[in-house]
């Protein structure tokens, strides 16, 4: 359900919420297998970092990250409240699947990752070459979208949305996003010293949730003009308190000023040798990343959990994908949805805490296996919801209950995802190569994020393909076009749905789920049984 993007994402409509702290934590595995090498040297400096007095010395380079972070935020969460907006003008389901791959980026993105860790220009700093050019992008691109936004939404107009435009530019955004994630990830492991070196995973998290909330959450509530005269305003008025494009001139001015800061006043090859000692960068060269990376895939264990990887979610790509969707067409204001995540976010804190304890034995994938058919059942209570949502809307709106019950199957749904994700992280980390973790956790979390991608999409492609509809009132005149369905509106007839491709779509997801589980599911889970050298590249010996 698109109730909260940064979950969503993980399952193929982002990451979800959630891709960067995985990335983060791989990369801090390099830096491990650094300590342990320093620690072998007789004559090692690492006592200058003794002299540390904490986080206390660092707090401004947290703040930075924090920043940084938030504002990489920022265009994935209005990525992710255009579909809702789309919905609201009532676009069709093939129109979201095209805009889905706006979405595909934060999981492509070790395609062209290496190129961004080894083209730089040292003067300026390696990690400033491509974060001060990435974002003054993201700056220019949001105010060319501050003018031209209403029109590609045609806001004003009778026209359905310009969907291609949306997607180009929007996807253009997260391709940027994507860029200046890996430029941040890799500098917030230089720009902190070994001993604060964690909390760079904290900053990617709370700063990259708080970014998502301002630019989803905050916006559709503030663009709301029903949620701002209830709650805001003294006397009614048609629109919000903001736009979409006073949002986006806004942010653009935001990104453009900061980034120019970031540029003059952050000093990127500055050591402070007399307090802190700073961590050492890789420098392996772009063919031997690309090499290594195809050294990984080949290995048979590898090339197995991949393959499962990227089928496991196919069970449940009606339900993440088109359920918030379709309760936006049944009615649910769109702003009410967004809040729905912010109850969530303490659920989303504890969870991972509590199912860690679970996955922090030799064999994590037992609870995937065990909360992947609970999943699949919550597929099957979110079709029942959207089917009775209808038949509860009020005059006023929908009633305190019918929300209750939405939180309830959410959170439900978050119980069962996290189990899943946890349980996938830890036995990425479990398999993973030491020597070069980092290179291998972050391809095992690119599969696991393509796995969620395409069937979201797919799923989306499909729901109009199966959804029929006749004309009533117009005798002849059928709906299988759109121009079929304005003729039969113009001969005084209107489509009625008579089968909801949603909920073909999924009994099909959920029966291909118990199929995926009960055929490949054990394997998955035998996978945990295979010795230590299977899962290591030759290369790295």
């Amino acid at each position: 359900m698109e109730v909260s993007k940064p979950i969503t994402h993980k399952n193929g409509r982002q990451r979800k919420p959630m891709v960067s702290n995985s990335d983060m934590r791989a990369r801090e595995s390099k830096l491990e297998v650094e300590d342990d090498e320093e620690a072998l040297l007789p004559n090692s400096d690492r006592a200058e970092g003794q002299a540390s007095n904490g986080l206390n010395g660092e707090l401004s380079n947290v703040a930075l990250l924090l920043f940084l972070y938030v504002l990489q935020g920022i265009p994935l969460g209005l990525a992710g409240s255009i579909p809702l907006i789309m919905q609201s003008k009532n676009v069709s389901y093939r129109d979201q699947a095209y805009f889905s791959f706006v979405f595909w980026p934060f999981s492509l993105k070790l395609l062209w990752a290496p190129l961004v860790d080894s083209l730089y220009l040292q003067r300026f700093g390696r990690r400033k070459s491509w974060l001060v050019p990435t974002q003054y992008l993201l700056g220019l691109f949001m105010l060319y979208l501050s003018f031209s936004v209403d029109s590609m939404l045609q806001t004003d107009g009778q026209k359905g949305p310009d969907v291609f435009m949306l997607t180009a530019v929007f996807f253009m955004l997260a391709f940027l996003a994507a860029t200046q994630d890996i430029a941040v990830d890799g500098w917030a492991l230089t720009m902190l010293s070994r001993e604060n070196v964690g909390y760079a995973s904290t900053c990617n998290s709370v700063g990259q949730t708080a970014g998502y909330f301002l630019g989803n959450v905050l916006f559709l509530a503030l663009e709301s003009a029903d949620f701002c005269n209830k709650y805001l305003r003294f006397e009614p008025q048609e629109r919000g308190i903001v736009t979409l494009s006073d949002f986006l001139f806004f942010w653009g001015i935001v990104f453009l000023v900061s980034t120019t800061l970031v540029a003059i006043l952050k000093k990127e090859n500055s050591r402070r040798h007399h307090t802190k000692k700073k961590p050492k960068e890789e420098t392996q060269g772009v063919m031997e990343t690309y090499k290594l990376l195809l050294s990984i895939i080949k290995m048979p264990t590898v090339l197995t959990f991949c393959v499962l990887l990227l089928t496991a979610k196919m069970g449940f790509s009606a339900a993440d994908a088109v359920t918030g969707l379709k309760l936006v067409e049944a009615g649910v204001p769109k702003e009410q949805l967004a809040l729905l995540a912010v109850p969530m976010v303490p659920l989303q804190i504890l969870l991972p805490l509590v199912i860690s304890k679970y996955t922090a034995g030799p064999r994590p994938l037992d609870v995937f296996y065990k909360a992947f058919p609970f999943r699949l059942l919550i597929g099957l209570e979110y079709a029942l919801l959207v089917w009775w949502t209808p038949s509860v809307r009020q005059d006023e709106g929908f009633p305190l209950y019918y929300y209750a019950v939405v939180l309830l199957s959410y959170a439900l749904h978050q119980v069962a995802l996290y189990s899943m994700y946890v349980a996938c992280m830890a036995f990425h980390a479990k398999v993973s190569d030491p020597v070069i973790g980092g290179t291998y956790m972050t391809l095992l979390n690119t599969v696991t994020n393509l796995g969620g991608n395409w069937p979201s999409t797919l799923a989306l492609w499909l729901v109009d393909s199966l959804t029929f509809k006749e004309c009533q009132g117009a005798p002849g005149q059928t709906c299988g076009s759109v121009e079929e369905a304005g003729l039969c509106v113009r001969e005084g007839g209107a489509c009625v749905t008579t089968l909801d491709g949603y909920y073909v779509e999924s009994v099909v997801c959920v029966v291909i789920g118990l199929c995926w589980w009960i055929f490949f599911g054990k394997k998955m889970k035998r996978l945990q049984d295979e010795s230590p050298s299977a899962w290591q590249c030759r290369v790295a010996k």
